[in-house]
């Protein structure tokens, strides 16, 4: 026996004990197990043998495990009409068989299996008790957005700029979608307050307009959580920072040496501002904040992507009209759709040699304030004026320490 079929084995076997123990412990303690370690390591142990075998040994080995899980069904459906054990006992076996093939594939679905066993009661308390009709209703439909609608949309562009590709629009859709059903989660787990902020943070690095978008929907449903959604977009904010620190740094190191500090002082910025809004959500009494509603708005985030493909093909166009000549105004205008993309074309021509390191400078500048003009349209169509008015003041005061900042030092 070689040493990749004892390591296949021998993993079947801990497969097989880690699922029986578990099943063994989940047991009424007045009634024997129905299959406990020993089983199930055995039925880990077949599949194993039963792979080396080849097909006819899975067909017979399958065959017996599925025999077997209805003989027991049959003599445990008055006590436990569930089929959780019996289903377990089939994956457990086609586990020895995956170990045999793909040992690392094999262990992450078996640890897998032993969690989802392990989760019974807690499973069954938040399906029951903690998630409602309504916020089922939006999983199914996210659900739906990402894996059927999706996937049938064409991946290409569709307009003379070759800026609108649907696939990519209606993924930033889901997103937003996506984003605002994290901050809905993360609100029922750590309050309104942590959990939105947290939620704005995780968002940024996806899409700080969406989550803007997505926050500034929820404050429109729910007013009391205004200040919480506005200090969520505003961290949302930081991912801006960041992300425009790595895509210069990538591409023109000494681009990023003569940036670092406007972009560190823009980033404390953006941080303090969004403390000061979790602050003020303190005030926010748990009484107003305990109601379930909906995860998303899927009317708002079509919204962000009409709005944002406005942007876009705008943008495509005056720069197409523009030319390269213009290089601030080129930047200023790519900025609307994508500051990272201004950034991306400023540090690729300094790069190349094309332009001095400090022409850029200013391009990179309007870019930014393009980029905050957007965030601001969106989040005045998405949360309304009091949302739009709580983020201006934190955006505003983020492009001036840039400015300042890149203007100073």
């Amino acid at each position: 026996m070689d040493l990749e079929t004892l390591y296949g084995v021998a993993l079947a076997l801990g497969l097989g004990l880690l699922v029986g123990v578990e099943r063994e412990r989940r047991r009424d303690g007045h009634a024997p197990a129905v299959a406990g370690v020993r089983t199930f390591a055995l039925i880990a142990m077949a599949g194993a043998i039963a792979e080396r075998i080849g097909g006819i040994g899975i067909a017979l080995g399958g065959a017996f495990v599925v025999l077997a899980a209805l003989a027991s069904y049959r003599s445990s459906r008055g006590s436990d009409p569930g089929l959780t054990t019996e289903t377990a006992m089939l994956v457990v076996f086609l586990l020895g068989v995956l170990a045999m093939r793909e040992r690392a594939l094999a262990a992450g679905l078996g640890v897998a299996v032993a969690l989802l066993l392990a989760m019974k009661t807690r499973a069954h308390h938040f399906v029951h008790k903690v998630l409602t009709d309504q916020e089922l209703h939006d999983a199914l439909l996210l659900a739906a957005m990402a894996t059927v609608v999706l996937p049938l949309l064409p991946n290409r562009t569709i307009d003379p700029w070759q800026v609108l590709n649907p696939r990519n629009l209606w993924l930033l859709a889901v997103i937003v979608m996506a984003i605002s059903a994290l901050g809905h989660v993360a609100k029922r787990m750590f309050g309104a307050r942590n959990g939105l902020l947290l939620a704005g943070f995780a968002g940024g690095f996806a899409s700080s307009s969406a989550t803007i978008a997505s926050m500034g929907a929820r404050a429109r449903r729910e007013p009391a959580l205004a200040s919480a959604c506005a200090g969520a977009g505003m961290l949302s904010n930081v991912s801006t920072v960041v992300q425009l620190a790595v895509v210069v740094g990538l591409m023109s190191p000494p681009l990023l040496m003569r940036l670092w500090p406007a972009l560190l002082s823009s980033g404390v910025v953006v941080v303090g501002f969004a403390l000061v809004a979790a602050h003020a959500a303190r005030a926010v009494s748990t009484e107003e904040t305990t109601g379930d509603g909906r995860a998303f708005e899927p009317r708002q985030a079509l919204l962000f992507v009409v709005i944002l493909a406005t942007v876009m093909v705008t943008s495509a166009a005056l720069q197409a009209w523009l030319g390269d000549v213009a290089l601030d105004a080129v930047l200023a205008v790519s900025g609307f759709a994508d500051v990272h993309a201004a950034a991306a074309s400023a540090a690729q021509l300094v790069a190349a040699g094309r332009v001095n390191l400090d022409a850029v400078l200013p391009g990179l500048a309007l870019g930014l304030a393009a980029n905050s003009a957007t965030k601001m349209t969106l989040a005045w169509a998405s949360g309304g004026r009091a949302y739009a008015l709580r983020l201006l003041p934190g955006i505003a005061c983020m492009l001036l320490a840039f400015v300042l900042t890149l203007w100073l030092w």
